[in-house]
C-alpha cells in the first residue's frame, strides 16, 4: 500500500474517534444536566420542609433533654422530701417547669399529684409531732397542688382542734409542774404524772412535758425503792406498776423492780419463820403483804393456807380449854385466810360441843336414868358412824361429833373414855385402809379425823407425805390419759398435804406443758 493510502486511513480513523468522543461528551453533558435538575428539586423540597418544621424540630433538639432533666430533678426532690424550694429545685417547681415546656407531658402531671399527696402526709406527720407551723405550710402546699378536698378539709379540722387544745396546754403544764414540786406524783387526776400525760397526748414531743414526766417517774421509783427497803412491799409494788403504766422503758425501772422482788422474798421468808414459831398473826401479815403485791404467788398462797390450818388447830385447843372468845377469834381469822368450808364447820361443831360440855359441868345434874339414855344413844351413834368409816364427816353426824357430845354428857364414863381410845387408832387404821385402796379422798378424811383427835402424833407427818405422794402418783397416771382437770385437783391436794414435797415442781411443770396451767 502506498503512503497516500496510509495517510487517508489515518485521517478516517481520526475523524471516527472525534465523532465518538464528541458523542460521549454530549451524553455526559446531558446526564449532568439531568442530575442538576434532580438536585435542585431536592434542595427546594428540603428548604420548604425546614421552613415549615423549624419550630417542632427546634423543640425536639433543644427542649427534650431539658424536660427529662427537670423530671429527674423532680423525682429526686420528691424522694428526698423536698417538695418545694425557693431556688426552684423542689419537686413542685421542677414538675411545673417541665409542664411549661411540654403541657401534655403525663409524667410531669403525675409528679405534681404525687407531690400533693406527699405534702398532705407531711402535714399529718408535723401535726402528730406538734409542729403546727410546718403542718399549716404543708397543708397549704397540698391545697395548691389540688389534693382531694375532703382530705385537706379533714386535716384542717384537726389543725383547728389542735389550736384550741394548745390554748390550754400552758395551763396544764403549770398545774403539772406545781404538782411535781409538791411531790403529788400520782393517785389523782390532778397529780403530776396524769397532767403531764394529758399534755403529751396533745403534743407528743412537748419538751417540758417530757422532761417533767421523766423527773416525776424518777421520784416515784425512788419512793418505791424506799418503801421496799422499809418492808412496805404492797406500796412499793403499786408504785412500780404505776410507773410502768406511764413509761415501761424508764431507765430506773429494772433496778427498782429488783429491789421490790428482793423485799418480797424477805417478807416471804419472814412469814415462813413466823409460822414455824407459831406467831400466826405475824405470819399472816407477811403472806398477805406478798399477795397484795403478787396476787398469784403460789408460795404465799400456801403459807396463808397453812396459817389458816394453824388457826383452826388453835381454835380447837382453845375450845377444849373453854376459852370460847379466843376460839371464836381464831376461827374468824382462819375463815379470813381462806380455810375450807368443811374444816370451818368441823371446828364450829367442836366449839359447840365444848360449850355443851361446859354447860353440863355447871348445870344441876340431870337424873341418872335420863343421862344414861342420852349416853347410850350417843354411843350407839358413835358405833354406827365408826362402823361406816365416818370419823369426821359428815359434820354433825360423824363418830367424832358423837364422841364429843358423849364427853359432854359423861366425860369420865369408862365407855366414853374407851371410845376415845378406840377412835384414835381406828382413824389411823381408816387412813391406812383407804390409802391402800387408793381412795385418796376418803384417806384424807380419815387423816383429818386422826389429826383432830391427836394433834401431836409423830406418825402424822409421814402420813401427810404418803398421801401427797399418792395424789401425785394417781394424778400423773390420769394426766398421761389426758385428764387435765383431775391432774390439777391432784396437784392442789398434794400441795395441801405436803407443800414442800420435792416431786411437786416436776409434776407442776408437766401439767403446764400439757396446757393445764399451774394450780396455785
Amino acid at each position: 500500500m502506498s503512503r497516500d493510502d496510509d495517510r487517508h486511513d489515518a485521517a478516517h480513523e481520526a475523524l471516527r474517534r472525534v465523532r465518538r468522543e464528541g458523542r460521549w461528551w454530549w451524553l455526559q453533558a446531558r446526564h449532568a444536566r439531568r442530575i442538576w435538575r434532580w438536585a435542585a428539586l431536592v434542595a427546594v423540597l428540603l428548604f420548604v420542609s425546614l421552613a415549615l418544621l423549624r419550630r417542632p424540630l427546634a423543640n425536639w433538639f433543644w427542649n427534650e433533654p431539658q424536660i427529662e432533666q427537670l423530671l429527674d430533678q423532680g423525682d429526686r426532690a420528691l424522694a428526698a422530701g423536698k417538695l418545694t424550694l425557693p431556688d426552684g429545685r423542689g419537686a413542685r417547681e421542677s414538675y411545673q417547669a417541665a409542664l411549661a415546656l411540654d403541657n401534655d407531658r403525663l409524667q410531669a402531671r403525675t409528679g405534681l399529684a404525687r407531690t400533693g399527696q406527699a405534702a398532705l402526709q407531711q402535714a399529718h406527720d408535723a401535726l402528730n409531732h406538734g409542729d403546727h407551723a410546718a403542718a399549716t405550710a404543708a397543708l397549704a402546699l397540698a391545697r395548691d397542688l389540688q389534693v382531694p378536698q375532703r382530705d385537706a378539709d379533714a386535716l384542717a379540722q384537726q389543725l383547728r382542734e389542735r389550736d384550741q387544745a394548745r390554748a390550754g396546754i400552758g395551763a396544764l403544764l403549770g398545774r403539772a409542774e406545781a404538782a411535781l414540786q409538791a411531790q403529788r406524783l400520782d393517785g389523782s387526776p390532778d397529780s403530776a404524772l396524769p397532767l403531764f400525760q394529758q399534755v403529751l397526748a396533745l403534743m407528743p414531743n412537748q419538751l417540758r412535758a417530757l422532761e417533767g414526766r421523766e423527773d416525776a417517774l424518777s421520784d416515784l421509783l425512788q419512793q418505791a425503792r424506799t418503801a421496799a427497803e422499809g418492808g412496805d412491799v404492797a406500796r412499793a409494788a403499786a408504785l412500780v406498776r404505776s410507773a410502768r403504766g406511764f413509761d415501761a422503758g424508764h431507765v430506773d425501772l429494772p433496778a427498782t423492780q429488783e429491789a421490790v422482788n428482793n423485799a418480797l422474798e424477805r417478807r416471804q421468808r419472814e412469814g415462813e419463820t413466823a409460822l414455824r414459831r407459831q406467831k400466826l398473826e405475824a405470819a399472816a401479815a407477811a403472806f398477805a403483804a406478798v399477795l397484795s403485791a403478787m396476787p398469784d404467788d403460789p408460795a404465799a398462797h400456801r403459807g396463808q393456807l397453812q396459817v389458816a390450818d394453824a388457826q383452826l388447830m388453835r381454835a380447837t385447843r382453845q375450845a377444849g380449854n373453854f376459852r370460847f372468845d379466843e376460839a371464836a377469834q381464831s376461827l374468824q381469822a382462819a375463815e379470813a385466810l381462806g380455810a375450807s368450808t368443811r374444816a370451818l364447820e368441823t371446828v364450829r361443831h367442836t366449839i359447840d360441843q365444848a360449850r355443851r360440855s361446859q354447860a353440863a359441868l355447871t348445870t344441876p345434874a340431870v337424873p341418872r336414868a335420863q343421862r344414861e339414855r342420852t349416853l347410850q344413844r350417843l354411843l350407839a351413834r358413835l358405833d354406827e358412824a365408826e362402823g361406816a368409816g365416818q370419823f369426821l364427816d359428815p359434820p354433825g353426824r360423824s363418830a367424832y361429833d358423837a364422841l364429843r357430845e358423849a364427853q359432854g354428857v359423861a366425860p369420865q364414863d369408862p365407855r366414853v373414855r374407851a371410845a376415845a381410845q378406840r377412835l384414835l387408832p381406828a382413824s389411823r387404821q381408816c387412813f391406812e385402809d383407804r390409802l391402800r385402796e387408793n381412795r385418796v379422798l376418803a384417806a384424807g378424811a380419815c387423816l383429818d379425823a386422826w389429826q383432830t383427835l391427836s394433834s401431836n402424833d409423830a406418825g402424822q407427818a409421814a402420813a401427810r407425805r404418803r398421801l401427797a405422794q399418792r395424789w401425785l402418783a394417781i394424778g400423773s397416771e390420769r394426766l398421761g390419759s389426758g385428764d387435765i382437770v383431775f391432774a390439777q385437783q391432784a396437784l392442789m391436794q398434794a400441795r395441801r398435804w405436803q407443800p414442800d414435797l420435792p416431786e411437786l415442781p416436776a409434776f407442776a411443770e408437766r401439767l403446764r406443758s400439757a396446757g393445764g396451767g399451774a394450780a396455785s
